[in-house]
């Protein structure tokens, strides 16, 4: 499946279903990779505590995901947040640049599990292969910190980068938002927050990956892709067990309200993931309000793939065209 921007020539979701729904059938290193988590039996998030899914997630990362590129700047620091000191992590490919945007990235896990490190890679990666500098963001995890202390703290630390460019060394002229799985819909729930009430500098640029936008959707990929797809429906209930949102509440169901003033937006999902058809109806409903997006989906893959790139090889490639679609969009 090709990306496709709006505007102009969107390509309708009922249409992109047609393509892919009929007959969806995992990429041989997915199949391969999948088939060897049954044979290990795996103990699945949902079957165990919270400690054991962040123990396990953490194992994970170093074994499933690719190297670190290699940057002159990785910086650890931190803000005062809504509770508590929030962790921040500097990525540059650059010692010294000019004025420009940062983008600002919130790691996925459910709400409940992930953290710097285990998006510590892609965050290398989005910053040599974008040439920008990105800040990924520590924020607090339910059970522990239930909804809203995710979005709060997300709010505050898109705020508190816009405001300090040169506690960071930098001169920032805008946010990319960016974030994938709960990340994304962080994200989505951080740039309306800013829409509302407006930061230091604009949002540019959203990029949620595979987000969560709807708390109600139950149907389609939630059913299809239920089990077996590493990501499953049981997993989700888990998680959103843990984080309690309130249904209905546009931080948590990102779908709902007005979605005129969106920036630019690339919405990039995965064919067998149970969140594919949340995102497919997110990027449908910014390209009805007339907003420029850009929709991909990597077909064959499943939830968490820019994560499992040396588990799932041909994950590269998505994660490259991804990245050319941000540039496209940034450039734009």
């Amino acid at each position: 499946m090709t990306g496709t921007q709006t505007p102009p020539n969107p390509l309708p979701a009922a249409q992109l279903a047609a393509q892919s729904d009929a007959q969806p059938t995992a990429r041989p290193d997915v199949a391969a990779m999948l088939m060897m988590l049954g044979q290990m039996q795996v103990k699945q998030m949902h079957e165990g505590s919270v400690e054991e899914g962040r123990v396990a997630f953490t194992a994970m990362t170093p074994l499933m995901d690719a190297e670190p590129e290699k940057l002159p700047v990785i910086r650890d620091l931190s803000f005062p947040g809504p509770a508590a000191n929030i962790a921040l992590r500097l990525y540059d490919a650059r010692e010294a640049r000019d004025a420009g945007p940062v983008m600002v990235f919130f790691h996925g896990g459910g709400f409940v599990i992930g953290d710097l490190e285990s998006h510590h890679s892609i965050c290398t990666y989005f910053a040599k292969h974008l040439d920008i500098p990105v800040i990924a963001v520590d924020y607090r995890l339910a059970p522990e910190h239930p909804f809203p202390a995710a979005p709060d703290d997300c709010e505050a630390a898109a705020r508190w980068v816009a405001s300090n460019g040169a506690a960071l060394g930098l001169s920032i002229t805008g946010l990319v938002l960016c974030g994938d799985s709960a990340g994304g819909n962080l994200t989505i729930s951080t740039m309306h927050a800013l829409h509302a009430k407006a930061a230091a500098v604009p949002v540019v640029a959203q990029f949620p990956l595979y987000p969560v936008t709807d708390s109600k959707a139950n149907t389609g990929s939630m059913v299809d892709f239920a089990d077996g797809f590493l990501l499953t429906s049981a997993g989700m209930a888990w998680f959103m067990d843990h984080y309690q949102p309130v249904a209905g509440d546009p931080r948590n169901d990102v779908i709902l309200g007005s979605h005129a003033s969106t920036p630019p937006t690339l919405v990039f999902t995965a064919g067998l993931d149970p969140l594919r058809d949340q995102g497919r109806a997110y990027a449908e409903t910014l390209k009805e309000a007339g907003v420029s997006v850009i929709y991909d989906e990597a077909e064959g893959n499943i939830h968490g793939f820019i994560c499992i790139r040396k588990g799932i090889p041909s994950s590269a490639k998505d994660v490259e065209r991804m990245v050319g679609h941000m540039r496209s969009l940034l450039n734009s």
